[in-house]
């Protein structure tokens, strides 16, 4: 919304310059986007009359002029513009005037000397282009400073509007607000009523009372269509961004600007019967005034007349029925149609207009009437002519309701934490024309026909921070007690997770969590994934259930850069299908660990001889990030693993996630080289651990023997381990896997498992009978139970 500062303080004029009333203005929410002036900065350019143009006796295309000035003495000035005549009245830049920092001096031109200059409107800095001198209207006074005559010393502001304050999409609106916020005085135009001056109407009829329940209709007789708009009227368009047309066009968009109310006009001549206001009927096609000629939808009103369509309704009018300078008998419309009849209408049909722009967001229902009145006297005194009465049709149970508003004092004082007194309140409601209600502390407030934004109670809240000044109300930090939580030793947190993890020299990467569907069948055994409706990319198709794919793409993309020694982790959720293959609460999301190295153990150095990363490199990793849990490993299979070099990870005999080393067809398949080692745990097991507990340390010897014990080759050593700890009597504090054999003095297909067995007591030194007897239980079970022999 763009508007001239002159034509706004003819409404209300308050004690601010133009920099404050722009502040003020976005402030109150009325965002000032633009803010310049009207022309460029200049001095000593008065009006002036050529009285003589003759020929430059040296050049074509230049003219000598004799010119008055009003300085008591013509002027000679050599002119080049193509339209210098005698007896135009042009912009005279005097000598020692400044037009945006261009002095003018007295020269010579070809040998002939120059007084002064005559200005064109883009040296005026009014427009940016021209094709000649700026031509004044005959009855400009000789004199007078251009500035003060063409009103220059004006600013332009263009505003932002948010689509609730389509009130303020007139010139009344924003002088409201204006009046409202500064508690100055509001004049507003006349809309006085225009008397009958002839009984001619046109009958209307409502046949979609829902979307327009308010249509007026008025015969204008006798106008002269080719009257001249004033310069006043076709100066306030322009400053407004519309270009004059002609004086009964130009009238409709005045009112428009100056009111808010769209405002059409028929040829009445071009008119047949009753003007209908309906939908359309199968195929009907309407020529728009821009040239395009539409088949509306069926759910867009139309204006139409006994035979044809005549215009899309608060959008553009017809072709066919629409005025030119031969109309001497005209037919005007004012009417209210509902918003959300009109809202997307012109942009469905490829085009835009100030019309539908304001009836798609609301514009006052009962200003029609103040509309068509404003407009025919505008016109009579513009154009002549003589009107007839207002003919109007109107469904008032199908207008929109302005229900009472409760506001609670002690919300308002909640909300913004300021305390206003109830006669301020009412004051603020008062000012912006609030019909206002007491009811013992509470207000009961009815808004105006011209405010759709104001329904609930927050919405009157927003208003009284508005009137009252947002920079008014003050910053108070919020306070309150802060006490320190408790927590518990044995509950971690992600972030310590994350030290943990890149304390063991792992990097964090996060990838994506939607991933290539086959990455899902690869790494998961996955076939039915959990499909994105609108992927991003073809080969980000469906959510991960496991963290692996990422990981591994990790190590491609490294690899492909020279980058042979890698150790990344990730933490992320994966999303899952139940058993049954529904969803359960939107599908299960665990959120997960997974880390991967490959490559060196270490990087390589003089000291020690370089070695592939293995599986119990990485297994040690998950243990330090366990302790002090202690996990159980046993054998499993899993898609995207080595399938003789894979183990599930069991914490309390509950399986929370896998290790091992990448399978052998993933390693070739992305050219690897050699295989990562990798696993992938579920988090929460990670933040829940166990507390330490105290445990007194003996000052008496332990004793430690060896147990050599021969199994099959397929016998787990962590079952062998885990049966002789729960048969281990009280003195054996701990049972070690040390060693691992097979060759010579064992049997094919057979392993030596040894361990190292550390007895002691707190109280007193262990004799050799209770060591012996206790290796001896131990021996015994394992040969009774494990399947196990004492190696010889």
């Amino acid at each position: 919304m763009q508007f001239s500062e002159l034509w706004l303080r003819s409404f209300v004029s308050p004690a601010l310059d133009s920099d404050a009333l722009g502040h003020l203005l976005t402030m109150a929410g009325l965002e000032v986007e633009e803010q310049d002036g009207v022309a460029a900065v200049f001095s000593k350019v008065v009006v002036a009359q050529i009285v003589e143009a003759e020929k430059h006796p040296n050049a074509d295309k230049l003219r000598v002029c004799k010119v008055d000035a009003g300085q008591g003495e013509l002027l000679q000035i050599v002119c080049g513009a193509p339209n210098a005549a005698a007896g135009l009245k042009i912009p005279c830049a005097l000598v020692g005037a400044d037009l945006a920092g261009f002095g003018i001096k007295a020269a010579k031109l070809r040998g002939v000397e120059s007084f002064g200059m005559l200005c064109s409107a883009k040296e005026l800095g009014t427009s940016d282009e021209s094709s000649g001198l700026l031509v004044l209207p005959e009855d400009a006074p000789i004199g007078m400073d251009v500035r003060e005559y063409l009103s220059l010393d004006d600013t332009l502001f263009t505003i932002k509007l948010t689509p609730n304050r389509a009130d303020c999409l007139s010139l009344t609106g924003i002088a409201r607000e204006v009046a409202a916020l500064t508690a100055s005085p509001l004049t507003l135009p006349a809309c006085e009523p225009v008397a009958a001056a002839h009984a001619d109407v046109r009958a209307i009829i409502l046949d979609a009372p829902e979307a327009c329940p308010r249509y007026s209709g008025r015969i204008i007789r006798g106008v002269n269509a080719k009257a001249p708009t004033p310069e006043w009227m076709k100066q306030r368009l322009a400053r407004s961004g519309i270009r004059s047309i002609s004086a009964l066009v130009d009238v409709t968009n005045y009112v428009m600007l100056e009111l808010g109310q769209p405002l059409h006009a028929f040829d009445n001549a071009k008119l047949n019967g009753a003007i209908h206001v309906r939908l359309p009927n199968p195929g009907e096609q309407v020529l728009l005034l821009n040239g395009q000629t539409i088949t509306p939808a069926a759910d867009t009103l139309l204006i139409a007349d006994e035979t044809r369509a005549l215009a899309l309704a608060g959008v553009m009018g017809g072709e066919d029925s629409g005025i030119t300078l031969d109309t001497t008998d005209l037919f005007l419309e004012s009417a209210f149609f509902a918003p959300d009849v009109i809202a997307g209408r012109a942009r469905a049909y490829g085009f835009s207009s100030d019309a539908s722009y304001r009836f798609e967001r609301g514009v006052d229902f009962a200003l029609a009437g103040q509309a068509m009145e404003r407009a025919t006297r505008l016109i009579l005194d513009i154009c002549g002519g003589s009107a007839g009465p207002v003919q109007e049709a109107l469904a008032a149970d199908k207008l929109p309701a302005r229900a009472p508003i409760r506001l609670r004092a002690a919300r308002v004082r909640r909300v913004l934490g300021i305390a206003l007194t109830a006669d301020c309140v009412a004051g603020m409601f008062e000012r912006l024309n609030l019909t206002v209600a007491r009811d013992g502390e509470d207000f009961v407030v009815t808004p105006p026909s011209y405010r759709f934004d104001l329904e609930i109670e927050e919405d009157l809240i927003e208003e009284i921070a508005r009137l009252h000044g947002y920079d008014n109300i003050p910053s108070v930090p919020p306070r309150g007690p802060i006490s320190m939580l408790p927590r518990p030793e044995a509950k971690r947190d992600t972030m310590f997770i994350r030290r943990l993890v890149a304390g063991r020299e792992y990097q964090e990467v996060i990838n994506f969590a939607f991933v290539d569907e086959a990455w899902e069948k690869d790494f998961c055994g996955n076939a039915d994934p959990v499909r994105l409706a609108n992927p991003i990319a073809s080969q980000m198709s469906v959510m991960r259930s496991s963290l692996i794919g990422g990981l591994v793409a990790n190590v491609v993309t490294n690899r492909k850069r020279q980058t042979n020694r890698v150790r990344v982790f990730e933490i992320g959720r994966c999303f899952a299908r139940d058993a049954a293959g529904k969803p359960v609460d939107g599908f299960h999301q665990p959120v997960r660990l997974a880390a991967l190295a490959a490559g060196f153990v270490r990087p390589e150095q003089w000291a020690e001889t370089s070695r592939n990363v293995d599986f119990f490199d990485v297994k040690a990793d998950l243990e330090a990030l366990l302790f002090p849990r202690v996990a159980e490993f046993e054998r499993a299979a899993h898609p995207a693993l080595h399938p003789g070099r894979s183990a599930r990870v069991l914490l309390d005999g509950r399986a929370i996630g896998f290790i091992g080393e990448l399978h052998p067809v993933w390693v070739q398949r992305h050219e690897l080289g050699t295989a990562p080692v990798l696993f992938e745990i579920e988090l929460d097991v990670l933040l829940d651990t166990v507390t330490p507990a105290y445990q007194e340390l003996s000052r008496f010897p332990a004793v430690t023997r060896d147990l050599a014990l021969v199994v099959d080759q397929d016998a787990a050593a962590a079952i062998l381990l885990k049966g002789l700890q729960a048969v281990a009597p009280a003195i054996v504090q701990r049972i070690e896997l040390f060693d691992q054999y097979q060759g010579k003095g064992v049997e094919p297909n057979r392993k030596s498992l040894a361990f190292r067995v550390v007895m002691q007591e707190t109280q007193r030194t262990l004799e050799d009978v209770e060591v012996d007897a206790a290796m001896a239980a131990l021996t015994r079970h394992a040969e009774e139970n494990l399947g196990a022999k004492l190696r010889a």
